[in-house]
């Protein structure tokens, strides 16, 4: 969240049609024995090693496999990380997983230290502790992470999403005591905005990832309208019922200036030992003399939930800046 002034108002996520998701921020710091060095996609090499922790600590299934388990949706690693849709769901039945319920992203590296930001979602706040822990293992596996031999230093949660105060949450013993976890707090619409696209966001049109010049405020609206419906509907408390439909209707009329490059990304892939390229388009969209307002609810949460392909491993994560002075639409 950019430090524009944006969340200081203290309206509330409240009416039906507004999302309902409880979201847990966390900055886990490590240090390291010598310099830090990650891949131009650090986010999937610490999806990868969160994955392998997990399995080891939490999977008690002979087969270490999910689909083959009959009991996927009791074990913690199957929820946070083979993540399928549970029996009776009437949305994405016909697909194998559904949207995880964390983002990770490197937020800051220095020469024997770094930092990942970790946000948990709805339900999975309550796997805290485990998912603490094996990125913790991860971190002092022989491999490491991306080769980088980490140790954890600390664990600290924001108090309020995007409030910027930030609490040391872990003890010398060894416990964690987190607090509780909360839905962001919705400041008041501003009249102009800018999206700030920090890591790349990977947006399909027409079965084609959409580059700069084709990715547009409805293209990207629609995608994060989806996110956060799913995860809404799979971790939280409150499914999302709104006019889906309306509202990306509505967001494809709206106009804004694009300056937008593209970003190439690799991710080796060990289940299917191939490489797989995950780029995305980075850069701002401003908009100015439009209304925003049916769609903010949805842009503010996005900032944690990230948007497009290969969210959980950090993709599509963005953040909004007010504009001054805005001018009329054209």
């Amino acid at each position: 969240v950019s430090e524009t002034g944006l969340a200081d108002s203290t309206l509330l996520l409240g009416s039906s049609a507004d999302p309902q998701l409880v979201v847990g921020c966390y900055r886990l710091k490590f240090a390291c024995d010598s310099p830090v060095a990650f891949s131009d996609f650090p986010g999937s090499a610490w999806r990868g090693a969160l994955g392998h922790a997990l399995v080891r600590l939490a999977c008690t299934s002979e087969a270490r496999d999910c689909p083959p388990c009959r009991r996927p949706q009791a074990c913690a690693y199957g929820y946070l990380f083979e993540t399928a849709p549970p029996p009776g769901a009437m949305k994405m039945r016909k697909y194998n997983q559904v949207p995880h319920p964390f983002t990770l992203r490197l937020e800051e590296t220095e020469e024997l230290s770094c930092t990942l930001r970790a946000h948990l979602f709805g339900r999975a706040n309550g796997y805290l502790p485990l998912f603490v822990a094996a990125l913790r293992q991860a971190g002092q596996s022989r491999q490491g992470i991306a080769r980088n031999r980490l140790a954890l230093a600390s664990v600290s949660q924001e108090s309020v999403p995007g409030s910027g105060d930030w609490r040391r949450i872990d003890h010398p013993e060894g416990t964690l005591l987190p607090l509780a976890p909360v839905t962001p707090v919705l400041p008041a619409c501003p009249a102009a905005v800018e999206v700030r696209l920090l890591t790349p966001l990977r947006v399909k049109s027409d079965g084609r990832p959409a580059g700069k010049a084709t990715l547009d405020f409805g293209a990207f609206f629609s995608v994060l309208l989806r996110r956060i419906s799913m995860l809404t509907y799979f971790h939280g408390e409150v499914p999302l019922e709104t006019d889906f439909k309306s509202l990306v209707a509505a967001a494809r009329s709206v106009r804004g200036d694009a300056a937008l490059r593209w970003r190439e990304q690799v991710r080796h892939s060990a289940r299917q030992q191939s490489e797989m390229k995950l780029g995305g388009v980075v850069g701002t969209l401003r908009i100015e003399g439009q209304d925003l307002s049916p769609f903010w609810p949805f842009l503010w949460l996005g900032q944690w939930t990230h948007a497009g392909s290969a969210a959980s491993m950090g993709n599509g994560a963005y953040e909004l800046a007010s504009l001054p002075s805005p001018r009329l639409a054209r």
